[in-house]
């Protein structure tokens, strides 16, 4: 199996809590492992928490930076062009997608399984209190929505692990057929793109926990109305040009 080096970008935000924890349960990956993060607007010491993990920490190659915009978005965009792995993934640092499981992402990448590996987070039993009902059903419809605008079956939109190569990444912002702030979120940024590009979209189903410090940052009415939004938007754009994007069958 061809050896990749690996960045995995953390965006974080009032997660202090969980900082030791993204240290002691990160596995490295192939070539060698970034651990990539990225605080913004926090209000609990994270980015001091951070300073102090990596110097508990020598041993991994770390970096660490203030976020200047806004959203989680954001924070991944910085994060993949700081970069320098030959892989990109994002973990969220509420550990509700558990670490552990990165190693499966890098390996369906690297046996070309798919140009992008998303996370699914519908295919198992969640743990007890990991998603309310309003949340999940919201997840099916956007997944639904994007599936038939797209043309490839996505089974879960708004997982935050995705990963992707840093070649293709550096392609799919070359061709953003919107602004860079777009997408508040990101999920759909990179969804989108890769599809565009003719990349094959491949859903990698993860066993999805509850949050056990803090709580989220996400205020769910106001997202779901920005990404019904922006769905609108995606479907024009994909209607308007399809001519132009490329098949992943081909």
């Amino acid at each position: 199996m061809q050896q990749l080096t690996v960045t995995i970008v953390i965006p974080l935000r009032n997660e202090a809590g969980n900082v030791e924890a993204i240290f002691q349960r990160t596995p490295e990956m192939g070539a060698g492992t970034e651990l990539l993060f990225v605080e913004g607007g926090s209000t609990d010491g994270t980015y001091e928490t951070v300073q102090r993990a990596i110097a508990a920490h020598p041993h991994r190659k770390t970096a660490l930076y203030r976020q200047g915009g806004r959203g989680k978005g954001d924070a991944v965009r910085l994060g993949f062009d700081k970069a320098t792995g030959d892989v990109l993934m994002i973990l969220d640092a509420d550990l509700t997608v558990p670490p552990e499981d990165l190693p499966q992402f890098y390996d369906a990448l690297v046996q070309d399984r798919g140009g992008l590996i998303n996370g699914a987070r519908m295919v198992h039993p969640m743990e007890k209190g990991a998603m309310r009902l309003l949340n999940y059903l919201g997840n099916r419809f956007f997944a639904w929505r994007m599936s038939r605008i797209i043309g490839q079956r996505v089974q879960d939109t708004l997982c935050g692990t995705k990963v992707i190569r840093k070649v293709d990444y550096e392609r799919l912002k070359a061709a953003r057929p919107y602004p860079d702030d777009f997408d508040m979120f990101g999920d759909f940024d990179l969804i989108f793109g890769a599809a565009r590009l003719g990349l094959k979209i491949f859903d990698l189903p993860i066993h999805y926990r509850r949050r056990t410090y803090g709580k989220t940052n996400i205020h769910r009415w106001q997202v779901a109305w920005r990404l019904t939004r922006m769905l609108r938007t995606l479907r024009k754009l994909w209607k308007e040009n399809r001519s132009s994007f490329l098949d992943p069958r081909s």
